[in-house]
């Protein structure tokens, strides 16, 4: 099911398979968000949930027993419930099933909240711990921004709001993160897109930075979108090369790590909610 939200001159569409806004568009007919070609990816704009990124060797240690979860967790993969809806917002749900509880043992809810801004969209996260044991969780954005037909992904920059001094964590074949592997990839405020970037180490993944706002913006004209993410200890950006989007992912915890104990609430940046705890986290695109 589909539903179409608008608000002045901004329309989006938003689909209850995945809790996914899939289309951002204005009345002049841009549209933002990656149609999800799948010549190249066919995903759009995945939530990220109970994990972001891969687990070392398919398994996680919860309460002493393995479980088994692909990439970037289930949520995507699986019908939400709308519960709330206005001209410029809707809210919808995914609680514990079946399926779910093999995977990952906890009665939760995954309300997601997406909402038209006057230039933009924000998505807000609210994660409750219906259950009565402590609930690890990682949760993120994946939003995949198009490069406008006509316009080259090298005409493209990204620009941070503070100048940093920041390494990339890097991605091993199976895509855990190597404890001791790091390249250089943000002195200023700029990173250059380029494909070649993609074609050695995958995603670009920071951790920690002072910047709260990233723009991704074409060089010449300086249009584009600006996320702010300060709500979330990481940000990553990942693309296939030659395919004409980037994705700008705000992250709430990561991949697993090549060194890590494989225990869920040892995970980087993993939040544990106590029973009745709820975790709200929002991040918004910004039409420049």
């Amino acid at each position: 099911m589909q539903f179409e939200l608008q608000k002045g001159g901004l329309r989006a569409a938003v689909r209850t398979l995945g809790g996914e806004l899939v289309s951002l568009r204005e009345d002049g007919g841009r549209e933002y968000i990656w149609e999800g070609n799948p010549a190249f990816w066919s995903g759009q704009n995945p939530i990220l949930f109970p994990i972001v990124g891969t687990l070392k060797d398919g398994r996680v240690d919860i309460g002493g027993k393995p479980f088994e979860m692909g990439r970037h967790g289930f949520a995507r993969r699986t019908e939400f419930i709308p519960v709330d809806q206005g001209e410029d917002f809707i809210t919808l749900e995914l609680r514990e099933n079946e399926d779910s509880l093999v995977c990952y043992p906890f009665p939760f809810s995954l309300k997601v909240t997406h909402r038209l801004l006057e230039d933009g969209f924000s998505t807000t996260f609210a994660v409750t711990n219906t259950g009565s044991a402590p609930m690890p969780f990682c949760v993120g954005g994946h939003t995949a921004i198009r490069i406008p037909d006509g316009e080259r992904f090298e005409d493209y920059e990204l620009v941070f709001d503070t100048v940093e001094q920041a390494d990339s964590h890097l991605l091993n074949a199976a895509g855990v993160i190597r404890h001791n592997g790091r390249r250089p990839m943000l002195d200023g405020s700029r990173i250059a897109l380029d494909y070649s970037v993609f074609s050695e180490m995958d995603t670009i993944i920071f951790s920690m930075l002072r910047s709260g706002n990233v723009s991704l913006l074409h060089r010449e004209t300086g249009r584009g979108v600006r996320l702010d993410f300060h709500e979330f200890p990481m940000i990553a950006f990942w693309t296939k090369p030659g395919a004409p989007f980037l994705c700008l992912e705000p992250w709430q915890g990561c991949a697993a790590w090549d060194n890590e104990s494989g225990r869920f609430e040892d995970k980087p940046f993993c939040t544990v909610l106590q029973s009745g705890g709820e975790k709200r986290l929002t991040y918004a695109f910004y039409i420049q």
